[in-house]
């Protein structure tokens, strides 16, 4: 009896004290998952070995209520911490010290970025985490739609196409994705071949499709289109890097509208050492010139977020890397079947989704790294024409703004656009907006950055030194390339004037090659008060390329609070010191327009 007591006694201490300590471990595993470093919400690709990717961690998912959507962070935070302790080549995104034998241009050859330097870098290395830092809070919508990876490539490198699949797999939520589509544009390198189909046949996700001709990007985009399977789209260049957390911010903004277009930030991958960076101004809306150059511009206080790390509309995309709601895409009617091999689909299919019913947005907590190659390292086929494109995009799209184009492209007006028929019986059934309404409501900001009629120029024509005799020249323009003095060559013959010593002090208060008809794309820059004066790519942001006519001929140069100066002993054109006495500071201008010039003078 005694013994039956005991146990009694024994079984009731252990129910009290399980109701004394149960509340608490309760709310001790309540604190932790509230905080950063407790239990990860979310799930995510960790990184291990190439047979082993895809296999995520189960992690215990933590939801939260905002206006009756339960949302969750999708952060892997242990596969971020994982990623934090990697060493090695390129991890962390920093440049691998190459060396001058890794530098010749045979590794450029067949991609157009160092492909051994790119051999070099693990499949799965890390990448910084530059997104803002309020990123790092956001949650998303507990429910996602999942969707079809379209990588499209010709003759890719074996490691940067790997790689690209690797960052994907190990960065993304792996419920999110229905499947990776590979889609060879009848590429002949072997490497692409059986062994890319053997390492594939490593991931269930991953499937490759090839064209039976060479097609091009954009009809080798809408095969891998065609056979997608998931609810959303999302594009990718086959020489990218997902960084932390892409893919869950550009599936919320389709999940809550399925017709808007989300776009990733694009940060940049050194075709040389495979350095990650930001792009240089980051977060600006794309946007164009009236020659259809792809522009960014700053984003307009209006649109500014109280939160930077918050969606923001843009006018077109940069191309490339993008998500789209299956079926709204093809309710759009895809890319134009009449556009061949590369160039204006992005025009085309940003005019069309915002001007018939859509939307589209950057994503600044959404970044993926790509390389820029310093060159095209394959040829496209013959009679293929990048103004055929642009052409029917404007015959399309554009209306009446099309003749802006033709203004400073004379050659499009009568080149052949193709049967465009199709494209505009598609346009009405939409109901698609005019492009008037697309520049006044979507693109208002775009003609203070780049009108549809050039303002006049402030001077022009060849750029005389006083004290030298000699004349401003171009050395044959080669971007990066310092500005010479050389002998004054106006009159001895049209074609030498034209090309050389021709010069636009342009309503932007930048310099640039060529007549105010006909300016090049690169202007005058300059450093530092003791810098070369060289050519380099026109940002339309003043900076470094803003200039100052004044009356004392001086071109001074704001930024550096210096002037332009030269040396006849060995004809270098440099910034120097301001003295208005020097005569090798004074500058002549053949034309000038005063009232530009004071307008300038004043601001």
């Amino acid at each position: 009896m005694r013994r039956k007591e005991k146990r009694l006694l024994q079984a009731v201490a252990l129910v009290l004290a399980a109701l004394v300590l149960l509340p608490n471990v309760g709310l001790w595993a309540l604190y932790r998952e509230r905080q950063p470093d407790g239990t990860p919400g979310g799930s995510g690709a960790a990184v291990v070995p190439a047979a082993g990717l895809g296999s995520h961690n189960q992690q215990k998912k933590i939801f939260f209520v905002e206006d009756g959507q339960k949302l969750r962070d999708w952060h892997d935070k242990e596969a971020i911490r994982r990623d934090a302790q990697r060493v090695g080549n390129g991890e962390q995104g920093r440049p691998y010290p190459m060396t001058d034998a890794e530098r010749v241009d045979q590794a450029y050859r067949e991609n157009g970025f160092n492909i051994y330097v790119s051999d070099k870098i693990s499949l799965n290395r890390s990448v910084p985490d530059i997104r803002h830092p309020n990123c790092n809070g956001k949650r998303y919508l507990e429910t996602l739609p999942n969707t079809s990876i379209i990588i499209p490539f010709h003759n890719e490198g074996w490691s940067s196409l790997l790689r690209t699949v690797h960052s994907v797999l190990n960065r993304s939520p792996p419920e999110l994705i229905a499947e990776i589509v590979l889609v060879d544009d009848f590429s002949d390198r072997e490497h692409l071949k059986k062994p890319l189909e053997d390492y594939m046949a490593l991931f269930p996700s991953v499937r490759i499709l090839r064209t039976k001709k060479r097609e091009g990007l954009i009809r080798t985009r809408m095969l891998g289109a065609s056979a997608a399977t998931g609810d959303v789209i999302t594009f990718l260049d086959s020489h990218c890097e997902a960084n932390v957390n892409w893919l869950p911010p550009l599936l919320d903004r389709i999940a809550r509208n399925r017709k808007t277009i989300v776009c990733p930030m694009i940060d940049v991958i050194d075709h040389d050492d495979f350095r990650y960076e930001t792009q240089a101004g980051d977060a600006m809306r794309g946007a164009f010139d009236w020659e259809m150059y792809y522009k960014r511009i700053p984003i307009p206080p209006e649109l500014q977020k109280a939160d930077p790390s918050d969606p923001f509309e843009s006018p077109v995309m940069a191309g490339g890397l993008f998500a789209v709601d299956r079926k709204w895409f093809w309710e759009l009617g895809g890319y134009d079947p009449g556009l061949e091999i590369w160039g204006g689909e992005q025009y085309e299919i940003s005019f069309k989704v915002w001007m018939c019913g859509g939307r589209m947005e950057d994503i600044p907590c959404s970044r993926v790294g790509h390389i820029y190659r310093k060159y095209v390292p394959y040829k496209v086929p013959a009679g293929v024409s990048l103004a055929r494109n642009l052409k029917r995009v404007a015959e399309v799209w554009m209306d009446e703004y099309a003749e802006h184009i033709y203004q400073r492209r004379p050659e499009y007006r009568h080149l052949s656009a193709g049967d465009v028929a199709a494209q505009k019986k598609l346009r009405s059934s939409l109901n698609c907006k005019s492009f008037k309404w697309f520049m006044t409501k979507i693109a208002w900001d775009l003609p203070k950055f780049y009108p549809p009629v050039e303002p006049p120029a402030a001077a022009w024509g060849e750029i005389h030194n006083v004290g030298t005799g000699l004349c401003a020249d171009t050395k044959h323009g080669a971007l990066g390339s310092p500005l010479r003095l050389e002998s004054c060559v106006r009159g001895r013959g049209e074609a030498a004037w034209n090309n050389m010593q021709v010069f636009t002090f342009t309503w932007r208060e930048d310099i640039r090659p060529g007549d105010p008809q006909h300016t090049k794309k690169f202007c005058f820059d300059a450093v530092s008060h003791t810098s070369p004066v060289t050519l380099y790519d026109c940002h339309s942001m003043k900076g470094n390329q803003l200039w100052k006519y004044r009356q004392d001929k001086t071109l001074y140069h704001p930024v550096s609070g210096s002037c332009m100066d030269c040396s006849e002993s060995d004809h270098r054109i440099f910034m120097n010191t301001c003295n208005p006495s020097s005569l090798t500071q004074q500058w002549l201008f053949e034309h000038t327009n005063s009232t530009v010039l004071e307008k300038f003078n004043r601001n």
